[in-house]
């Protein structure tokens, strides 16, 4: 595989490159018209056009890509995260036209493409499920029937959705035919298939995935889990590797649990396995990713294994270079998405110009990016900037780096979500480990932010008046530290994990 084309945009463009160009294999870029001036389009050995700002004119267009490919003499085709990452078609159209698709078999997509096929998978391995239906339901009576057998609250869910969409919680019958209804046209909508099932709802999961890798030749290993239950809007938010919750009992369960998911499907390749873990561990498959995850630098962080190198090698037809138990974790990581949103006004996307922008550096930081300053952020695209990955031997030590990261990030232009990371890292409920997927309904309210905001600038406003007024300073002054001493609680608790 001498040259491959990156079917993405932005930081995760950039990465696949970096990993590619490690191994002295040329990369191909293709972008939007929005993105002429993306850093991934300066970093590849070549770039290609094709088509308008609209991702449905441009990275969505599958036919496109492949015409580039075939034109460049392109070897084979990484998709990245997002767009036709997880499209079974896609994967088919590439490997009809002579190329090497970087990810699972097409089969294997369209199985974990639907939650129903997924679970009918994995029922042959007797992974744990959550109580719930058999397969798609249309009929309100069966449903309410259904419910009323497993016990409210019900959760009804796409069969083709994910990011919430098409998700409904149901607390009784009297909701249940609405709120079916609801769920259907949104899932119609966003995935074109209504179809829907009901399961019993866990009120307080975890939601823990965890890593696979597999080759060709039946060879699956797990690369132990990643803790995601920090989310928006059902969308993740801040991830890290390891769980904190697990034994090394549990760990090895689940871990086989998820390579038995992969083997239903003969998968090959990197993929995420995810579940939910309820407060007596036990845990429940819930899907699974046939593509390589936002959050996947945690987990190379702490095992030292370069996933994306590792889907290249299985892609060429090599064997996996290593067994179960040559696979050991290292440390603490923990990854924030940066996204382009404002956390003071429930996260609406923001656009705008990049002002100033200037990464942390140090000891334990990455950050993957596919921006620069003075770039503008588009309005067609995921407002996601940025992943800030900070790693250290204990978890303790990785909050403190990425602590220390965030108040080194300077990102001025753009509203975005430093801030709000920062008040997640610094609250009691997640540095105890304490936490699950309700955390920020349960803990975060705008406010905080706004009245931090306001006590820091008052800080400031006083040390610089302070500073100028010196010499005029007169004897019943106080000092800057009787100044600010009464400044609000969460303040000093920031002084005080900052220490």
């Amino acid at each position: 595989m001498k040259k491959i084309l990156v079917a993405n945009r932005g930081e995760i463009a950039l990465r696949v490159m970096k990993s590619a160009r490690e191994m002295g294999i040329k990369t191909v870029a293709v972008y939007s018209e929005a993105d002429r001036n993306s850093p991934h389009v300066r970093y590849a050995d070549e770039a290609i056009c094709i088509g308008p700002a609209s991702s449905k004119e441009s990275y969505l267009r599958g036919d496109k890509i492949v015409e580039v490919a075939k034109l460049l003499g392109v070897n084979g085709i990484h998709p990245g995260y997002g767009f036709l990452s997880e499209n079974a078609g896609f994967a088919r159209m590439v490997e009809e036209a002579g190329i090497t698709f970087i990810g699972p078999t097409p089969e294997a997509i369209e199985i974990m493409g639907s939650k129903l096929a997924a679970k009918d998978a994995a029922k042959k391995f007797d992974i744990p499920m959550v109580p719930g239906s058999e397969g798609a339901i249309t009929d309100v009576n069966e449903a309410i029937k259904l419910s009323e057998a497993i016990g409210y609250p019900v959760l009804i869910k796409a069969s083709a959705g994910g990011g919430g969409k098409g998700m409904r919680v149901v607390n009784s019958t009297d909701e249940l035919e609405e709120q079916m209804q609801r769920a259907q046209s949104e899932a119609l909508s966003a995935f074109g298939d209504g179809s829907v099932f009901i399961e019993r709802y866990v009120g307080s999961p975890k939601h823990i995935e965890v890593q696979v890798l597999g080759d060709n030749y039946g060879n699956i290993v797990y690369l132990f889990e990643r803790e995601c239950s920090v989310q928006r809007r059902h969308q993740k938010v801040i991830e890290e590797a390891p769980s904190s919750c697990l034994t090394p009992e549990k760990r090895a369960a689940i871990g086989k649990a998820a390579v038995d998911v992969a083997r239903s499907c003969a998968y090959i390749g990197a993929g995420t396995v995810e579940f939910l873990v309820d407060e007596q561990l036990n845990f429940y498959f819930l899907e699974m990713n046939t593509r390589l995850q936002v959050e996947h630098p945690v987990t190379e962080m702490i095992t030292g294994i370069d996933l994306v190198k590792e889907q290249i090698k299985v892609a060429r037809g090599e064997k996996l270079e290593f067994t179960q138990d040559d696979l050991q974790m290292r440390g603490h990581a923990i990854e924030l998405r940066i996204y382009a949103e404002d956390p003071m006004n429930n996260f609406l996307p923001d656009i705008g110009r990049l002002e100033q922008y200037r990464k942390p550096e140090g000891p334990g930081v990455r950050v993957d990016d596919g921006y620069e300053e003075g770039m503008d952020i588009p309005i067609y695209y995921d407002p996601m900037l940025a992943k800030l990955v900070a790693y250290g031997s204990t978890r303790t030590e990785a909050i403190d780096r990425m602590l220390r990261a965030i108040e080194d990030y300077r990102i001025v232009g753009v509203k975005n979500t430093l801030a709000f990371g920062r008040f997640v890292l610094q609250h009691p409920d997640f540095v105890s480990g304490k936490f699950d997927t309700n955390f920020v309904a349960k803990n975060y309210k705008p406010g905080y932010l706004i009245s931090e905001n306001e006590d820091e600038m008052q800080i400031a406003a006083m040390v610089a008046n302070y500073l100028t007024d010196k010499p005029k300073k007169a004897k019943g002054t106080p000092n800057i530290q009787q100044a600010t001493s009464g400044k609000s609680q969460w303040v000093k608790n920031r002084s005080s994990f900052r220490d």
